[in-house]
């Protein structure tokens, strides 16, 4: 079967199996081979392709690398584990933003934590202004799982959707300026999922706990790792689902 993964991800990067063969240092009709046949290079290989193309290893070539040194990684990938997410601070919040340079990544049902920096809106412009994609995904408020989910944090039915009508009234200035896409998903979240470009804060959710009191997984991408990749697909596949807020 081909490799459709290395397929797409050359298309998307508009690069041709000359420019790939230059730089790895290998003939054209090997890398056709990389992807028709779904023959894996060389770790060097990989390891180059991997950084041109922005992607993982482990994404590209999910069999390539051996179970232990897999583990290896992924356990590598977890930078800090936090009990609960109001035990991280504004310090390590504003670092991660601040940093991002490609990819701001957000999926929470209204993330009103978020709004009580009032910085926030004005540096979320900053960023798409320098280049930054922003990504914003609220619950739909009028979902039965955002209801279900405010029953489940013990909160009281409406209580949730009000604070996603809220979280989308104060995101609604940078989507209106083409700041940030916002769109809304009717999905059950098992995580909130906070990106910036290779670093990630995944909120998991308990049930009978609100998401503040849940803890966090701080995760850091390698190439080769499985952990932070799994958490990025899910994130692109709640995106795909989702549609425009009706403001």
């Amino acid at each position: 079967m081909p490799n459709q993964r290395l397929r797409d991800s050359l298309l998307r990067n508009g690069l041709s199996l000359e420019h790939v063969a230059n730089t790895t240092g290998v003939d054209p009709k090997t890398v056709e081979r990389w992807i028709t046949k779904d023959r894996t290079p060389y770790p060097r290989h990989r390891h180059a392709i991997s950084t041109l193309v922005g992607e993982t290893e482990a994404y590209l070539w999910p069999n390539a690398l051996a179970s232990e040194t897999k583990k290896e990684i992924n356990e590598s990938e977890v930078v800090q584990v936090y009990a609960h997410r109001h035990s991280i601070t504004q310090d390590v919040w504003a670092h991660l933003l601040s940093q991002a340079k490609l990819n701001v990544s957000i999926l929470v049902y209204s993330g009103m934590f978020l709004t009580d920096n009032p910085a926030l809106i004005r540096t979320m412009r900053q960023k798409a202004e320098d280049g930054v994609k922003i990504r914003l995904l609220l619950g739909d408020p009028a979902s039965r799982e955002v209801a279900r989910r405010s029953e489940e944090e013990g909160i009281g039915k409406g209580t949730l959707a009000a604070k996603v009508r809220n979280a989308l009234a104060f995101f609604k200035p940078l989507a209106e300026t083409g700041h940030a896409e916002v769109r809304c998903h009717k999905t059950t979240l098992y995580n909130s999922i906070y990106r910036f470009d290779d670093e990630m804060l995944v909120n998991t959710h308990v049930h009978g706990f609100m998401a503040g009191h849940a803890p966090v997984l701080h995760l850091r991408r390698l190439s080769g790792g499985d952990l932070f990749e799994t958490y990025a697909e899910s994130f692109q596949g709640v995106w795909d689902a989702a549609k425009p807020p009706k403001w």
